[in-house]
């Protein structure tokens, strides 16, 4: 980072001054793209703020000397309980995209899953995992063309990706009114990297409609129920990770069609807007899940407190998004290092300052809101 240093004469701390940094090299329509949510905006804004609200109550007298963040998910290893979310369109904030995010993930031993929409294809950025012993995980949807479906999982799987993380929040787009305003389209040179049925396409606006609004309304399933999870496990051996969910009820259901793991998401604002903040959602979903499966969490997380927060509540680890971005835009792979390396840092001082050595010393006491 000391070429962001000498330029800009400003090295970012946080996330959050990495945010309004970012907005220096991004197009407005990207900076939109990146950061919008839903509608109102509301659910966005939640996500942030249920943070906020969760208050901490730390433990004194504690031999804090040597900490330990390792965990695993899956019964994959991780340096600490971060994943980095599936995202769209990486190659927007710098043209490696994808394969930037992956380096600096593999090299923090953090795991990454790699969005459908990528600009970056399924096999290249698996070849830094493959070069680091990563984790990384495929996000994808079960399309209206199962064959695509289908090709796309074979390729993961082939690839030597860990999971296949199913998207279940989607089954039509959210009213992103950003984007709508701004008739958001992929600037020429970029493509959906892994969906050869479209990659042809040029996608552009037609006439005021996002070329990436038209392939959703052609490839979005609102059809897609839960017994379509017993195809997709049919066809790969690959555990099934479910993102998106918000209910106790959902999450018991997760369990009973053969989820290994679920995501406690809204989609990061960016879909029903209105709908609970995650972390509102998760007190319940750890409860009916009763350690079953595996529970992970995104939406809003910004400082090593928040993940502390997260897993005192009971989650195994957590997704970051945006934040990512944000480096990626800043300083390319150097970039998304530095956000790791920012939470990291923050959350062994939070778990200090909290009485916690480990993972395992975080819990339910460690919190307080009103509302859990």
């Amino acid at each position: 980072m000391t070429d962001l240093s000498s330029e800009n004469h400003f090295q970012p701390i946080n996330l959050f001054e990495y945010e309004q940094l970012a907005k220096k090299y991004l197009s407005q329509m990207a900076v939109d793209y990146y950061s919008s949510g839903a509608g109102d905006e509301v659910t966005l804004r939640d996500n942030r703020a249920a943070f906020e609200r969760i208050k901490l109550r730390p433990r004194m007298l504690v031999d804090v000397s040597d900490r330990n963040l390792t965990t695993s998910i899956l019964g994959q290893p991780l340096q600490l309980p971060l994943l980095i979310a599936p995202m769209a369109f990486q190659c927007l904030a710098h043209p490696q995209g994808e394969v930037a995010t992956a380096q600096a993930a593999a090299l923090a031993g953090v795991g990454m899953i790699l969005s459908t929409m990528a600009t970056k294809s399924i096999e290249e950025v698996a070849s830094v995992a493959h070069q680091n012993n990563a984790v990384q995980w495929f996000q994808l949807y079960i399309h209206k063309d199962r064959g695509l479906t289908r090709t796309l999982v074979e390729r993961a799987y082939a690839a030597g990706y860990k999971a296949l993380c199913l998207t279940v929040d989607a089954p039509v787009l959210g009213q992103r009114e950003r984007d709508k305003r701004n008739e958001f389209a992929l600037p020429p040179g970029l493509h959906l990297a892994n969906l050869a049925t479209i990659s042809q396409l040029d996608i552009c606006h037609e006439q005021g409609e996002s070329g990436l609004f038209t392939y959703f309304a052609q490839q979005l399933n609102p059809a897609v129920t839960w017994r379509d999870l017993e195809w997709l496990q049919s066809i790969c051996p690959l555990p099934l990770v479910l993102k998106g969910i918000l209910r106790a009820d959902d999450a018991s259901r997760a369990v009973e069609y053969g989820a290994k793991a679920i995501i406690v998401s809204n989609h990061g604002g960016r879909q029903l807007d209105g709908a609970i903040a995650s972390l509102d959602a998760l007190p319940e979903i750890i409860a009916a899940i009763d350690g079953k499966i595996e529970v992970l969490i995104d939406g809003g997380i910004r400082r090593g407190t928040d993940i502390l927060k997260a897993l005192a509540i009971g989650a195994q680890a957590v997704l970051i998004g945006r934040p990512v971005l944000w480096g990626l835009a800043v300083g390319g792979q150097a970039g998304v290092s530095h956000i790791i390396s920012l939470l990291e840092d923050e959350l062994n001082i939070a778990m200090s300052l909290s009485g916690c050595t480990q993972l395992q010393d975080i819990d339910f006491s460690l919190v307080k809101s009103i509302n859990i």
